[in-house]
């Protein structure tokens, strides 16, 4: 799994590289299912990441009559 501390931003900008490396060809194919499997990877780590600032999100609560 990638690791947690790297962050959304990286992992995200990592998962680019590797699309963008398959979509020119640039991946030959004995390196394609290491691509692959940290392409999913990273997907898991992105959408785990999204997932808990959600919930951060959603457990503030605001009170209207404080705004």
């Amino acid at each position: 799994m990638a690791n947690k501390k790297r962050g959304f931003d990286q992992a995200y900008e990592e998962l680019q590289e590797i699309v963008a490396s398959l979509q020119d060809d640039e991946t030959g194919i004995d390196s394609l299912s290491s691509k692959m499997k940290r392409a999913k990877e990273l997907v898991e780590f992105c959408r785990d990441k999204l997932r808990e600032v959600e919930e951060d999100i959603e457990a503030i609560e605001f009170d209207d009559e404080e705004q």
